[in-house]
């Protein structure tokens, strides 16, 4: 099977607002615009976002609960540069401080205001020790 496409769907009671926090943030451009539905790219990458309307038609009635239970992670160039501009000058609430991991990540953990988690990051090197983890 061949993808045209792959994105998330965030489900939210607060399509516009949750739409203005990705765009003013992460520099998201709406591509569609309904009251229940919004389409965002981010232009430099070509990454996808969708916001829905948690409650809509469209969603089978027993899955219609805003998002839960998510990570979206966004690799940076420079994750020090985004936590002083996100959390320092923004003052985006802060959920796992700046840190490296063994694993290969510096990073750092933030939220949208549906409480949806965005976890920031700088691949680093990774220790010796998670070499046979890669492949």
């Amino acid at each position: 099977m061949r993808l045209n496409s792959f994105y998330p769907v965030l489900m939210t009671k607060e399509v516009k607002k949750t739409s203005s926090f990705y765009q003013q943030y992460f520099g998201f451009e709406v591509v569609f615009e309904a009251d229940w539905y919004m389409s965002l790219k981010q232009e430099e990458t070509g990454d996808e976002l969708a916001i829905l309307q948690f409650d809509h038609e469209t969603v089978p009635a027993s899955f219609g609960k805003p998002t839960q239970g998510l990570i979206l992670n966004f690799e940076v160039e420079n994750v020090n540069e985004m936590y002083q501009d996100l959390i320092i000058r923004k003052q985006l609430p802060l959920h796992l401080d700046l840190r490296d991991e063994a694993f290969g990540q510096r990073h750092f953990i933030t939220s949208d205001p549906n409480g949806v988690l965005i976890d920031v990051i700088t691949v680093i090197p990774h220790d010796k020790s998670f070499e046979d983890q890669y492949k």
